[in-house]
């Protein structure tokens, strides 16, 4: 009976390695911040030991990843292998509701740009000496 010791890899290194951060100081800022939990903690630390089977959770993008470890990796390969060392277990967006017409984007309202009068009347509102 031999225990082999849990292979591990530091948290912002796999992070990069999974290209999940174009840097490892970018994946080490997040870390530090508090934005990566580790089976649900939360973690500040970005040397803290993760291997296979941990789950992580961590905001990108404007989406909350949740990923399982699957391998700790050797280096920051191609895409297909930074997709082999994590299983995506972020849910699907929901569809958008049927009366929802908002996009990302603001719309244009097809004023263009401000006329003297309504600059005039922008100054009026705000401080006369300040020309910002």
């Amino acid at each position: 009976m031999t225990d082999q010791p849990k292979e591990t890899i530091r948290l912002d290194k796999w992070l990069w390695q999974a290209r999940f951060f174009r840097s490892r100081s970018l994946a080490a800022g997040m870390v530090s911040a508090g934005k990566v939990r580790v089976d649900g903690t939360p973690v500040s630390k970005p040397a803290r030991a993760v291997g296979p089977g941990d789950t992580l959770t961590f905001v990108k993008e404007r989406e909350t990843k949740v990923v399982r470890i699957i391998a700790c990796g050797t280096r920051r390969g191609p895409a297909p292998e930074a997709q082999a060392l994590y299983d995506d277990l972020t849910p699907a967006p929901a569809p958008p509701k049927p009366g929802d017409t908002r996009s990302a984007n603001p719309g244009f309202d097809g004023k263009g740009r401000p006329t003297k009068k309504d600059r005039r009347n922008l100054m009026s509102h705000r401080d006369a000496d300040d020309p910002f």
